[in-house]
């Protein structure tokens, strides 16, 4: 079974920068695709970034040029690099893996634990 183990999640100010990590155990990392969503309290979970194993990227309309999603395959590790953060980018940001998986949460097969940012304006 594959586990998922998420860190890099706190708290910041508006305009900072927050790195999130996400590694991966349990099932082929290099030809897997990996996400990340977040759900905001009272809200629900929306899409944020993905990379597919072909390292081709998809962004939100709402972090694009501000966030950036990547990936080393030598550590089976996907990242969130997030830039300029605003108080509405304060969510739980879960990481997720799967296979054909892109932009919605149910393409996807495995979830980490999810972690809490937030941005204080």
């Amino acid at each position: 079974q594959v586990q998922l183990v998420e860190s890099g999640g706190g708290l910041v100010q508006a305009g900072g920068s927050l790195r999130l990590s996400c590694a991966a155990s349990g099932r082929t990392f290099s030809r897997a695709d990996m996400g990340w969503f977040r759900q905001a309290p009272g809200k629900e979970r929306e899409f944020v970034a993905a990379i597919r194993w072909s390292s081709r990227t998809y962004y939100a309309d709402a972090v694009k040029g501000r966030f950036t999603i990547s990936r080393d395959n030598a550590k089976n590790t996907v990242y969130l690099q997030m830039n300029n953060l605003k108080p509405e980018d304060t969510a739980v940001y879960y990481c997720a893996l799967g296979v054909g998986a892109q932009g919605s949460w149910n393409e996807y097969d495995s979830w980490g634990q999810g972690t809490q940012v937030t941005v204080s304006s």
